[in-house]
């Protein structure tokens, strides 16, 4: 900066007030200082800046996988907001190992980040608290925590099930499968649970082979969806619990010669295309997303008030899948 005063002609203040962006500079030597930046190649020492107001200006945040279409737009919305609050974002994939995410975390804890978002895996938090007493914000979302009080976004996984099963039985339908993920993730038995309350909401038994809860690898859910269209007591209709599901549900529909009906809780890509479009219960990921970091900044500003628990509303988009009637 010494360098730039003396090529201008100014003093400190000034340079210093022209690479802030601050008041009282005239237009004449603004242009004198921008002008000495230019040639000199000066640039300001951000990491000083910030480590002098004791903070590193970066959030990290840990997902379920980077891979999964689902975590794109609340990604994207959280590195949006971090980048209009001054702000870099790390971020990894606990590929649903509570060991991993554990990791991950505390490495962004070691890097000093000012902040966390976690999507858990894990079902014991507390190894955070060390970290959260000492100043570092956590958020986290699409699914609570254990054993922390931090603030919490989720979507209302149970009304969005429960509204998505219920359309299926109001076209008539009375054998209705559903296929989830691993029964010990919140968002997979919250989803259960709404199937379960719209079937006994119209009466109806739930056979105890019309629910399949597991990893959602193409080979296992192709295996469930098989034996529960198949025989005389066949389902009519299929719930799935999230996209990676409904992708190969609509894979196995495919195959058939008769018309199946399908509801798949998350929308995916291209699902207004097939034939016949599928019918989705969506969530908004990039308001989970923004309000995830919202909070998190909010607490960043200096907010001492209860953890919040949010729940967003889900959205039953019809395309045509939803609304086949039973087979004769």
């Amino acid at each position: 900066m010494k360098d730039v005063a003396a090529r201008a002609g100014v003093g400190l203040k000034t340079v210093s007030r022209v690479v802030n962006g601050e008041s009282g500079v005239t237009e004449e030597t603004e242009r004198r200082v921008r002008e000495a930046i230019a040639a000199l190649g000066f640039r300001r020492n951000d990491s000083a800046r910030i480590l002098r107001k004791g903070r590193t200006a970066s959030i990290g945040l840990v997902l379920e996988d980077l891979a999964d279409p689902f975590y794109g737009p609340l990604s994207r919305a959280v590195e949006d907001a971090a980048r209009a609050e001054g702000a870099l974002l790390f971020h990894g994939s606990s590929a649903e190992d509570p060991e991993r995410e554990r990791e991950l975390a505390l490495a962004f804890c070691a890097r000093r980040v000012d902040g966390l978002i976690i999507v858990p895996a894990s079902d014991d938090h507390a190894y955070l608290e060390p970290e959260a007493a000492a100043g570092t914000a956590v958020v986290f979302v699409d699914r609570p925590g254990s054993r922390l009080e931090a603030d919490t976004v989720l979507s209302d996984n149970f009304t969005g099930a429960r509204d998505g099963v219920a359309h299926l039985i109001a076209h008539g339908h009375r054998r209705i499968g559903f296929l989830g993920d691993a029964p010990r993730i919140h968002t997979a038995a919250e989803r259960l649970r709404g199937y379960r309350a719209a079937m006994a909401s119209a009466g109806l038994e739930v056979a105890p082979d019309w629910t399949a809860l597991g990893p959602t690898t193409p080979e296992r859910v192709r295996t469930d969806a098989v034996r529960m269209l198949s025989g005389p007591q066949a389902v009519t209709a299929l719930f799935s619990g999230n996209n990676r599901v409904t992708a190969t549900v609509v894979r196995v529909l495919a195959g058939l010669r008769r018309p199946v009906a399908l509801v798949g809780f998350d929308d995916l890509e291209l699902a207004d295309l097939l034939d016949p479009p599928v019918t989705v219960v969506a969530q908004d990921a990039a308001r989970l997303g923004r309000t995830a970091a919202a909070l998190l900044f909010r607490r960043l500003a200096g907010a001492r008030d209860a953890a919040h628990r949010m729940e967003l509303p889900t959205r039953l988009i019809r395309r045509g899948s939803g609304e086949l009637p039973p087979s004769p």
